[in-house]
């Protein structure tokens, strides 16, 4: 099994290449994020361990560039930050696991091999209503190809639509998919973001897709 490390801190590097390597594992090193981008996208692994706080390019950047380039090694990222938007970027990144410093050796190597018998996930799947394609893995959108940025919370509501392309989709499904179960406000919301949505995925491009159905919800066309 071969696994790429992604670590500045030369000791720890030189101790998990050795430890993993007594369990089995081929092991190369990379000593920051050029280097281990450049290293992810020429060799295949089985997995790759990747610190966050790296030079020339962090953990994050080098994930993301791997995702967009199609690559679903599995990764788990090594950081020595702390909380849930860390772990939250990491994972929105496209990393498959998250560990902290300073972590157990012994919880690294049955996390890791747990990703290695896992195995690479594909990419998922974009979703298309006519040329509008929404693609979930890179949280991006385009009309033909033309990309269109979005919010978050925009590409929620509209992620929630275009899985149900063609069919009526109502204000309390969208709020179930979009906002989370403990959310108390306005229903109403829901037509503020379908509103930015319509100038953003329609009016630029002379179309009129998300259609209101009066009294259900909204619907989805792929060509309008």
């Amino acid at each position: 099994m071969r696994v790429l490390l992604v670590e500045d801190e030369e000791r720890l590097a030189d101790l998990l290449r050795s430890g993993l390597g007594q369990e089995g594992f081929a092991v190369d090193v990379a000593g920051n994020g050029r280097e281990g981008l450049w290293m992810a996208s020429e060799n295949h692994y089985d997995a790759i361990v990747l610190d966050v706080m790296l030079p020339m390019l962090n953990g994050y950047i080098v994930c993301r560039r791997l995702r967009d380039a199609g690559d679903w090694t599995p990764i788990m990222m090594l950081t020595a930050k702390d909380g849930e938007y860390d772990e939250a970027e990491a994972l929105d990144t496209g990393a498959d696991d998250f560990l902290s410093k300073p972590f157990s050796y012994v919880v690294l190597l049955a996390r890791l091999r747990a990703l290695v018998r896992r195995g690479g996930r594909e990419r998922p799947v974009a979703l298309h209503a006519g040329d509008l394609v929404v693609d979930p893995a890179g949280l991006r959108c385009r009309r033909g190809t033309t990309e269109i940025a979005l919010t978050p919370k925009e590409f929620a509501v509209l992620h929630a639509l275009v899985r149900r392309a063609g069919e009526v989709v109502s204000k309390a499904e969208l709020l179930e998919q979009a906002w989370d179960f403990a959310y108390d406000g306005d229903p109403s919301i829901i037509e503020v973001y379908v509103s930015a949505l319509r100038r953003k995925i329609d009016a630029p491009f002379g179309r009129s897709t998300l259609v209101t159905v009066r009294g259900a919800g909204y619907r989805l066309d792929g060509e309008s």
